[in-house]
């Protein structure tokens, strides 16, 4: 582009010089000094329209590659959630990804709520039924994309184990998430198998998973209900402790196979979908591949799992992931399940999807 603008340039003058040649050799007159003044002025106008067209997609290229590079901004949740995401994070860091991330941790989900809300975050890896509300809340305003996270529930117990869930009737359990995913697990669980949740078994909720850990302190014969890697902490730290029932197992015999526990997923916002269709994409095959490696390198996942603060040990996340239910499971496979698993929660409490179902648009 400079030496096509300098060989215009150079035209230019010597088109000026050429013209006061011509007007020397006819003689000296004031119509011929016109005439080359004319000539210079229109040689510089067209310099000038050079310049500002080799300019033009200068400027246009810079803000195409802008816009290229913006990073995407990921949101995931401390816990299981989060796990599918930590080789993505570390590939991000290192440089080796398609396209730029910008990832955020939180332990709050009011902040993914708020960071998607105000759209200071384009994708999040959140629970199923929070991803719903969110739907209901924004006017359709996310997009479910993938579930990451099948069942990370389990029933625990010291010593014997019950021999079914109907042998829970007269026990007390402790559950964390009252209102959330957890309780109505376990109401639907318990229901599944001939108990009523609120009269034949006492169910003590906690504030949160870390809670359960002193538990049997004060009540050694109570069943805990945890999450991982709660769970695992505490088949770690209590001898005799054993995992009575997986949850995930246990709710799939009462659906029959018409649903599947699916508790946590990644959404994104319907407007940057709608803008960054290609991001998306390139976003969901690198997930994919985070989680895929998430499954088959548990060593490695769960070192980042420490480094990036998602889970305190590495020892514990090498353990725990296992049991975390890593899954990826998109189109119209997620479709069925997903919308099977919302049906159970709204019926057992229509705020817990944000008082409707989600419409058919909720499904990427």
């Amino acid at each position: 582009m400079k030496k096509k603008l300098l060989a215009l340039v150079m035209t230019a003058v010597m088109a000026v010089s050429l013209a006061a040649c011509g007007g020397s050799t006819a003689g000296s007159s004031a119509p011929a000094q016109e005439k080359s003044e004319e000539t210079t002025e229109t040689a510089a106008a067209e310099e000038t329209t050079v310049a500002a067209t080799a300019e033009e997609p200068a400027a246009e290229t810079q803000q195409e590659t802008a816009e290229e590079t913006a990073p995407l901004r990921l949101y995931v949740l401390a816990g299981p959630t989060g796990i599918g995401a930590m080789n993505l994070w570390a590939a991000s860091d290192a440089g080796t990804t398609e396209q730029a991330y910008e990832i955020t941790m939180t332990a709050a989900n009011d902040e993914v709520v708020a960071a998607i809300s105000n759209g200071e975050a384009d994708v999040a890896a959140i629970a199923t039924n929070l991803a719903a509300t969110l739907y209901n809340k924004t006017q359709g305003g996310v997009r479910v994309l993938a579930v990451n996270t099948l069942g990370v529930l389990s029933i625990l117990s010291r010593g014997e184990a019950p021999a079914s869930i109907a042998d829970l009737a007269g026990r007390t359990i402790y559950a964390p998430g009252q209102g959330a995913n957890p309780e109505y697990i376990l109401r639907y669980v318990l229901s599944g198998n001939g108990l009523d949740p609120d009269a034949d078994v006492d169910i003590q909720f906690v504030g949160e998973g870390s809670e359960l850990l002193s538990v049997w302190e004060s009540d050694p014969e109570a069943l805990i209900m945890a999450p991982q890697p709660v769970a695992t902490t505490l088949l770690m730290q209590n001898e005799g402790a054993v995992k009575a029932f997986d949850m995930t197992e246990q709710w799939n015999a009462v659906s029959g196979g018409e649903s599947t526990l699916m508790m946590g997923c990644v959404v994104v916002r319907t407007a940057y979908l709608e803008e960054h269709p290609e991001a998306v994409e390139v976003f969901l095959k690198e997930y994919a591949d985070s989680v895929n490696k998430a499954q088959t390198d548990v060593e490695t996942t769960a070192q980042l799992c420490e480094s990036y603060g998602l889970i305190p040990k590495a020892a514990l996340a090498q353990k725990a992931i296992p049991s975390c239910g890593l899954a990826y499971i998109s189109g119209e496979e997620m479709k069925q399940q997903l919308a099977g698993y919302l049906q159970v929660m709204f019926d057992a409490n229509p705020k817990s999807v944000g008082g409707a179902l989600p419409q058919e648009d909720f499904y990427y």
